[in-house]
């Protein structure tokens, strides 16, 4: 293991023949730490980033990453830059771990030496306003026995395009849907989805492997049973969300992540359907997003245990 260090955000020096440029072998996650109203600094359920990122990992034929080196070297890193952790609501200290395929080599296989490493950014709000989506019956960004459920680089390359083509087209984001018949909805963009239908919150499942396992979208589903809705993950399609709207059941619909946190969509487009929302009268969403920036600001108790104190 090659010697660890904490020193300023500074240029990698890179052989033009890294593996990771020419093979792809490059994963990350996305963490955030705040500071309570005395000051103290927290970081949100980075256990469960770490325990995503070995997953991510060994999907990629990478190497896991040892706790003692991501949580420590993390808490470490977070503690000597803890006064950039901004104080305004909605703004946070985001984390950014990431490991790569390090081998100077032209040669398709798994590499034998790899980078980690840990950036830090203070952060505002990622989705201000409510969002227009479209819903991408074209594209796809993940199929079962795939890499959806990992967040390896790749992932998010080939959602590009289809995104830029979206937001030409006057939206914000696409809804993806699944690879064979485009009806199962997925992700949104690079968020977790929800949609409020009746009394019940409905998610897509984790089952096939073709999304995120979020850790907002766990805080999300927790949240939700807290306030007495009903939770369901399983597979929904396009045409159960078109029938719900029609009958006046479809009331709202947000994506989660840890860098939106919580985003509402106002719009929704599929082939010729639009479905909008009033987002002004949403009672669900909102209260969420107040229920889990509560508990990140500690203003009220973490009764979930998710905050880890540095």
């Amino acid at each position: 293991m090659d010697h660890i260090e904490i020193k300023p955000y500074q240029p990698l020096l890179l052989e033009p023949s890294l593996a990771a440029l020419h093979y792809g072998q490059a994963i990350f996650e996305g963490i955030k730490a705040y500071k309570d109203s005395d000051g103290n600094a927290f970081i949100f359920r980075p256990y469960d980033n770490f325990r995503r990122f070995n997953n991510s990992a060994e999907r990629m034929s990478m190497p896991v990453v040892p706790e003692e080196i991501f949580m420590e070297g993390m808490k470490m890193l977070v503690d000597l830059d803890k006064n950039w952790i901004p104080n305004s609501p909605d703004h946070s200290l985001y984390i950014r771990p990431f490991m790569f395929s390090s081998d100077p080599v032209i040669g398709v296989k798994p590499s034998d030496s790899y980078k980690f490493m840990i950036i830090l950014s203070p952060t505002g709000p990622y989705y201000s306003t409510p969002m227009k989506i479209y819903v991408e019956e074209k594209y796809t960004r993940a199929a079962p026995g795939g890499v959806g459920f990992s967040k390896n680089a790749g992932n998010y390359g080939a959602s590009m395009l289809p995104t830029v083509l979206a937001k030409k087209a006057g939206y914000d984001q696409v809804l993806w849907t699944d690879a064979f018949e485009h009806k199962y909805v997925q992700e949104v963009g690079t968020m977790n989805i929800f949609f409020i239908i009746g009394n019940t919150a409905v998610t897509p499942s984790l089952e096939e492997g073709t999304i995120l396992e979020g850790v907002t979208r766990d805080s999300a589903i927790t949240v939700l049973r807290d306030m007495g809705l009903n939770v369901e993950e399983r597979k929904i399609s396009v045409d159960d969300l078109m029938d719900a709207h029609r009958a006046g059941l479809l009331y709202e619909v947000f994506g989660t992540g840890t860098a939106a946190t919580i985003s509402l969509i106002k719009e929704l487009k599929y082939k010729d359907y639009v479905m909008q929302f009033d987002t002004e009268n949403w009672r669900i969403a909102p209260e969420l997003k107040k229920r889990l920036n509560d508990i990140r600001y500690g203003k009220t108790p973490d009764v979930h245990g998710w905050m880890y104190r540095i």
